[in-house]
């Protein structure tokens, strides 16, 4: 018979952090008990400080090295209510702006009514020598936030870690414990993003039935949202849903099918039904794929129209004040703009879509049509703008983003406040996704255009819907393919071979005087190591060193020997490895150094930066920075991004990754000087023809692929196209 351990419980007050493992928060601990003996205790606990009260249970165990120890494996903790306790929180830097001096003075001057003051009288701080309003205000809104993730942390500690904790706090605020109680899978169907199985575990302790409506409803709703973040689709057929919630819920497909049945009957989630099969959406997906396929109605027939005669005469004016003479399909498309509310004008890299653009703009100026320029990303309007030489803004920007006091996201253009100018010019529209197609349209005046620059055999969007590939396949829709490539852009061999791999033709991969290159390894473990060496020595050698900021590598996977994850590995440790000079710091797996490259990973409508002391706000998946400094007092990072700054706190890094390596789609909308593209086998949906081709198309003045010889004919011969499950083709060909 086996001896069962006795369970205790260690009361006392948090003397000193010993160690804290910032992935797991695993932490070593010395506590006063109530005995005032010191005493080592170890364990997973989150945020925990000098001075507070904690209640830990456990055993008692003995470390060779270190001797008697407290293994805890629960805890409880509180603020300290003594003015020793008190000023040790204090000190140990927890609260921004308040170090052991600031600490000292608060105390002295409050005592034990320090925390109500800093939370509920913070303007008393300003009487204190060193403190102005504006720091007042800094301190008690610190103090207030760390008291609120307190007591959402201290409600879901053994289901969260730190980074979620501060996501609940900062979507549902002082409120977020009462929300969570009533419905705890809010959490898995907000902003905060917590996962279904952690939502659903925190149902079960509060006692919710494994058939409640909240959990079936709430698991299709994951069920769905799953779909639409890992595959894009916007909608799944019924029999899949039922399925696959079912295996989620660990409920029988009767249950859940019944619980479906009465959701659609009830209006809580809707149904298509296309060739006899119904695709589950929710209502607010079917609404956006309704409004624009209404959307491209209204804009179709709303739009002013010009004769032949007309249009010919601008075009020839155009060519004059251009000094060009157009292909026959660039001809078409100016023609097909001007004919037509909404127009889509497609084709690969070198067939002349800038041109085309810069005319367009220039026959709308002259007809007095104001005219903006709009791409999905930040980098994307960046490269219109350096292409036209005219203004070009995000989507977002353009339609004046911004936060409500729910923490909700709207766009302050909209049907009631539209855009003012009468054409919409979207570049990488392959990038549109559905909610912000919806957004778009939402905003466009009676009478407006809309022209749709993209190249359709890219990857779609990141995020949910396929917008356009939907316009195009509805066949509703005017669109122009320019094929012809012009003879300068011919020379290159980046878009010599685009076009191949787009064509299914082998790449010519044997020249080594031109802009395209491959590197052979057929070992994949050798991959790594001489992308590195490309990056740190053969190129810097050939190019000189300044090449070293613009070389970007893409790779398929994030996973896998040359995926991003381990290439990000060895890229930090040969570029910017450690030393006593550089601060870094800790999360999610991660390790974050000054000098680093690194990417934004989601979008983030709050966060603030600066630009040549113009202050903005919003960035965006996919924009990458790098670290210009790390505040380890202050838990904040300092990341330049091109030539805007924004400051991050710890409790965002989860936002970030090393970006080293990215892979294909998180490149999409960008271009790069020198692309590196490891070559290596991964899951088939990754070795595919369009996302080579999107790969190489990021490349403006170098192409090199490292690996094995075998890949890229393989990725060529995949022309499988992944099929998103969506409803807006078919809902445009019902409309128009």
């Amino acid at each position: 018979m086996s001896r069962v351990e006795k369970i205790e419980v260690l009361k006392g007050t948090i003397e000193n952090v010993v160690y804290r493992n910032e992935s797991n928060d695993y932490t070593v601990l010395e506590i006063v008990d109530g005995e005032d003996n010191l005493v080592c205790a170890v364990g997973v606990i989150p945020m925990a400080y000098e001075g507070e009260i904690v209640s830990l249970r456990g055993r008692w165990t003995y470390h060779k090295e270190f001797g008697k120890q407290f293994a805890f494996d629960s805890f409880d903790k509180s603020l300290p209510d003594d003015v020793d306790g008190i000023f040790k929180y204090l000190s140990s830097e927890t609260i921004k702006g308040v170090g052991p001096v600031t600490a000292l003075k608060i105390v002295n001057r409050f005592g034990t009514e320090t925390f109500e003051v800093i939370e509920h009288r913070p303007e008393w701080l300003a009487d204190i020598s060193g403190i102005t309003r504006k720091k007042a205000a800094a301190i008690s809104e610190s103090f207030r936030e760390q008291s609120g993730i307190r007591g959402v942390m201290m409600f879901c500690k053994d289901y969260m870690g730190v980074g979620e904790v501060a996501r609940v706090y900062k979507t549902f605020g002082a409120g977020a414990v009462g929300l969570i109680r009533d419905n705890p899978y809010i959490l898995c169907n907000s902003d905060a993003g917590i996962p279904f199985a952690k939502a659903d575990a925190i149902a079960k302790s509060l006692g919710a039935a494994l058939d409640s409506k909240n959990r079936i409803f709430s698991g299709i709703c994951y069920v769905l949202s799953h779909a639409a973040g890992t595959g894009g689709h916007t909608c799944l057929p019924e029999n899949d849903v039922v399925s696959s919630a079912a295996e989620l819920l660990d409920l029988d497909c009767d249950t859940v099918k019944n619980s479906l049945s009465a959701l659609l009957d009830e209006s809580e989630l809707s149904c298509y039904t296309r060739d006899g099969v119904n695709y589950i959406m929710t209502n607010q997906t079917a609404e956006e794929e309704d409004f624009i396929a209404k959307g491209i109605l209204r804009i179709s027939i709303s739009a002013g129209q010009f004769g032949v005669a007309d249009i010919s005469s601008l075009i020839e004016r155009v060519e004059i004040s251009l000094s060009i003479s157009f292909a026959p399909m660039q001809r078409a498309a100016l023609y097909a703009s001007l004919e037509n509310g909404v127009m889509i004008l497609t084709g690969g890299p070198g067939t002349g879509k800038t041109t085309v653009v810069k005319a367009m703009i220039s026959i709308f100026n002259s007809v007095g049509l104001k005219t903006v320029l709009a791409a999905p990303t930040g980098r994307a309007a960046k490269r219109m703008s350096e292409a036209t030489g005219e203004e070009a803004k995000t989507v977002h920007r353009m339609l004046e983003m911004e936060r409500t006091t729910d923490g909700s996201i709207r766009f302050c253009r909209n049907e009631r406040n539209p855009l003012s100018e009468s054409v919409i010019i979207v570049d990488e529209a392959s990038m549109l996704d559905l909610s912000l197609t919806a957004a778009l349209i939402r905003a466009m005046k009676r009478g407006s255009r809309l022209i749709l620059i993209g190249d359709s055999d890219q990857l779609p969007s990141v995020g949910a819907g396929n917008v356009l590939f939907d316009l195009i396949g509805s066949e509703r829709i005017k669109t122009v393919r320019l094929t012809e490539v012009f003879r300068q852009s011919g020379e290159s061999l980046i878009i010599t071979n685009a076009h191949r791999i787009n064509e299914g033709t082998a790449p010519i991969l044997n020249v080594t005087d031109s802009d395209f290159f491959f590197v052979r390894r057929e070992r994949e473990a050798d991959i790594g190591e001489t992308v590195a060496s490309l990056i740190d020595e053969r190129l810097p050698k050939a190019y000189g060193n300044a090449i070293k900021g613009n070389i970007q590598v893409i790779t398929p996977s994030k996973k896998g020997v040359a995926g991003v994850e381990n290439l990000n590995a060895i890229l930090q440790a040969r570029l910017n490895p450690p030393t006593k000079f550089k601060k870094e710091k800790a999360s999610h797996g991660v390790i974050f150094r000054e000098g680093d490259r690194v990417m934004q990973i989601t979008n983030n409508y709050d966060i603030e930066w600066e630009k040549n002391g113009v202050l903005g706000v919003g960035l965006f998946n996919g924009d990458i920075g790098v670290i210009e400094s790390i505040d380890l007092s202050e838990e904040t990072l300092s990341i330049r991004f091109d030539d805007r700054y924004a400051e991050y706190s710890f409790t965002m890094l989860e936002e970030l990754e090393l970006a080293y390596a990215i892979t294909v789609h998180k490149s999409q909308g960008s271009e790069y000087p020198v692309v590196i593209i490891p070559m290596y086998y991964c899951p088939p949906m990754l070795m595919a023809r369009n996302l080579l081709y999107t790969a190489v198309t990021r490349a403006k003045s170098m192409v090199i692929l490292v690996g094995r010889s075998d890949i890229p004919y393989k990725m060529i011969e995949n022309n499988r196209q992944i099929m998103r499950f969506t409803t807006l083709k078919e809902k445009i060909c019902e409309y128009i």
